[in-house]
């Protein structure tokens, strides 16, 4: 079986004008950007000398000193990347020339009110707009749905993600603070991936906590089931707190169908940001051979290769090589509802149960 792993990539790139020098643009978008061979003709940042910085180590020129000039001065087509805090994103858009070709980080506002206003701002503006979900296009969640969809297992009825890690939550000074943590930043990834292949769910059961030694974080663990029918189990379950080596460290996609199955571990969650190596493994049911796993090594991995084909499905849509924009705000609007539904489900609780004594 012929497992194909890479994105569409554009005929011809547009320039991207990059806004935000954060953690995620120095470790990812532009690591992907120059691995593509893509064009990045200029930065900004509230903080200048960050920009600076980035432009300096990826050779970017042309460095903003404000969001006006950024949006009068990049070339007539250019993407804006803008990789800034979600409480920031509408300030940002509302800067942005209409009809401009947007790449938002996710998520998508830090509540439900602020991804409508988004929506609204993007409609109204007439952008190409897409959320960076790149978790659909890590390369081995690329060669699953590629497997997935030609049958080879069957009808795909159990997904399971499972994190227990340790994470070094200090990396994103913001997150401090906050009302909303590990569901809003961290397992929306987590959320959108189950609806890129189940579609929406019709309930969330969700519960969200903090760790007794991240009292200073809204929550870092997390049991989440997105439910859809009496058949389809997709749940997710969260532990950023587990500190006690890598021996038990958990980080991993599975899909269960009728005829088959896929596991991959994520490498980069464990020993975060260095990572271990990535694995993918599959298991075809024949009838009289016992199951057996097929390991297959795919040299690519999240970072920064998700980034380059969130990215590239942008870029090939704006010019219409490709029908399809995976990450269409819309659908990152679906994932924010999904991620509103499972912080009411959290904070609502579960059934009460009236414990009763033991007859005399």
């Amino acid at each position: 079986m012929e497992i194909k792993y890479k994105p569409q990539m554009p005929v011809s790139p547009r320039p991207i004008v990059m806004i935000g020098a954060g953690g995620i643009v120095k470790g990812a978008h532009l690591p992907a950007y120059r691995k593509a061979g893509w064009k990045v003709y200029g930065i900004y940042d509230v903080q200048r000398d960050k920009a600076a910085e980035l432009a300096a180590t990826f050779g970017i020129r042309h460095i903003f000193d404000s969001l006006e000039q950024a949006a009068r001065e990049s070339p007539a087509g250019a993407v804006f990347d803008v990789a800034v805090p979600a409480s920031k994103l509408i300030e940002v858009l509302r800067y942005l020339p209409d009809g401009a070709v947007v790449m938002m980080q996710k998520p998508m506002g830090e509540n439900i009110d602020e991804a409508r206003e988004i929506l609204k701002l993007c409609r109204e503006k007439r952008f190409i707009a897409a959320v960076n979900f790149q978790m659909r296009f890590i390369p081995a969640v690329v060669a699953a749905k590629n497997i997935i969809d030609a049958g080879f297992i069957g009808e795909l009825h159990d997904m399971e993600i499972r994190m227990n890690i340790f994470h070094p939550w200090n990396l994103w000074e913001f997150l401090f603070h906050i009302p909303r943590m590990e569901m809003l930043y961290h397992s929306i990834h987590y959320m959108d991936l189950l609806r890129y292949f189940f579609g929406n769910p019709v309930k969330v059961y969700a519960k969200t906590l903090k760790h007794p030694k991240m009292m200073q974080l809204a929550s870092t663990r997390s049991v989440i089931l997105l439910d859809y029918d009496n058949i389809i189990k997709a749940h997710i379950n969260t532990n950023h707190g587990h500190e006690f080596g890598m021996k038990y460290q958990d980080s991993f996609i599975k899909f269960e169908g009728t005829e088959g199955a896929i596991r991959t571990t994520l490498g980069l969650n464990i020993n975060y940001p260095d990572g271990v190596d990535d694995t993918f493994e599959y298991c075809l049911l024949r009838e009289g051979v016992p199951p057996e796993w097929t390991s297959v090594h795919i040299p690519e991995s999240w970072f920064p290769d998700a980034f380059v084909g969130s990215m590239a499905n942008l870029l090939c849509f704006a010019e219409g090589s490709t029908p399809v924009l995976i990450n269409h705000v819309d659908s990152a609007f679906q994932t924010m509802q999904v991620v509103e539904a499972a912080y009411l489900s959290s904070d609502s609780g579960g059934t009460v149960i009236d414990y009763l004594d033991r007859p005399a």
